[in-house]
């Protein structure tokens, strides 16, 4: 993996992850159902494809922005939005 495609790639994994988890958990009222979910996906890619060390950086990245997405929610429901 190039150097330029780490560097667009790494921001865009973790807003995509807390994007899709902020969306999943506002829809199905769920907090810890993406970061599940994507754990199922990484067993899923660790089993079946041979990583490199940039693929590594880019999932860790994707999981820490769910786990933004998902303490994001938790605060907002704590805060009082009922939306959430």
């Amino acid at each position: 993996m190039s150097l330029p495609q780490i560097l667009i790639g790494v921001p865009l994994f973790g807003f995509l992850g807390f994007g899709i988890s902020f969306i999943l958990n506002m829809i199905l009222k769920t907090t810890w159902l993406p970061f599940v979910l994507y754990l199922g996906l990484l067993g899923y890619y660790f089993f079946t494809f041979d990583l490199k060390g940039g693929d590594y950086l880019m999932l860790t990245v994707g999981m820490i922005g769910i786990l933004g997405g998902a303490w994001t929610i938790r605060v907002l429901r704590q805060k009082g939005y009922r939306m959430f």
